[in-house]
């Protein structure tokens, strides 16, 4: 029942599509190392300037295999912590890596699946996606960070209901909500997502990846801390090639090339 991780690319766009379609593309041990391997292998490759990650067939992603819980359960829990690691080592790359990461949901994304959709630096989900943090319903707690993600993006009273009822919630209320950025037409969510990287590739790569280390730095730092990290990024940028390609496209009115 172990999964892979497709990779291909597209333009400049490195996929990942779990695929575990037998098991609804379960997550397991063997795709988070390889998604690991995966950003690693891609982070100074400057040919590829973003990620989506999507699931293979209908369904993003159904979290992690229960059977593979249960078989857990008899062994000592540095099994489970093990995985769980794992699973949390993927997630952390996913968050730190420099480049954009974007989610094409399909269908269902539960458990560990939702999670992983919530680490990525943005989200688009086809109009019938459903979204569950299932934990819960099984007398689990989450884990890949969901609660961690929720509970920013959220109200608490709105986050306790998602992880503590375990209830779908559709695409559209999540747009609503500001947790994903599009919502598409049933089977669109791939294409959506690389239509929005291929916006992102057209970026400065280092504005781009200051962008996301400023927003992941922000919610520790005090205001004047950010402003000061705030400050060396522009510095940095303003003095990178790129920035004087930016700033001379822009008043020359024509498209920049940015490397």
């Amino acid at each position: 029942m172990a999964g892979s991780l497709k990779s291909t690319s597209q333009g400049q766009t490195l996929v990942l599509t779990l695929s575990n379609p037998e098991f609804r593309n379960a997550l397991g041990p063997e795709i988070y190392a390889a998604g690991i391997e995966a950003l690693n292998a891609a982070e100074n490759n400057l040919d590829i300037r973003s990620v989506v990650i999507t699931g293979e067939g209908n369904t993003f992603c159904a979290g992690g295999s229960l059977q593979r819980l249960l078989a857990n359960r008899r062994e000592a829990p540095e099994v489970q912590a093990q995985s769980i690691e794992g699973l949390h080592n993927w997630i952390d790359s996913i968050r730190t890596y420099p480049k954009p990461v974007i989610a094409a949901v399909e269908g269902a994304a539960a458990g560990a699946g939702f999670s992983l959709v919530l680490a990525c630096d943005l989200a688009v989900a086809a109009s019938n996606a459903v979204f569950v943090m299932s934990y819960s319903t099984v007398a689990l707690s989450p884990d890949g960070g969901g609660s961690w993600a929720l509970g920013r993006a959220l109200p608490r009273a709105l986050a306790s209901e998602l992880l503590m009822c375990g209830e779908r919630i559709p695409a559209t209320r999540l747009l609503e909500l500001g947790v994903i950025n599009r919502v598409c037409g049933a089977g669109d969510a791939l294409s959506e997502a690389l239509g929005l990287a291929a916006r992102l590739n057209a970026r400065a790569p280092n504005a781009v990846a200051s962008i996301k280390e400023l927003l992941n730095d922000a919610p520790t730092l005090t205001l004047s801390q950010q402003l000061a990290s705030e400050r060396d990024h522009f510095l940095l940028n303003l003095h990178h090639a790129n920035g004087a390609e930016g700033i001379d496209a822009f008043l020359q009115k024509r498209m920049p090339e940015f490397r």
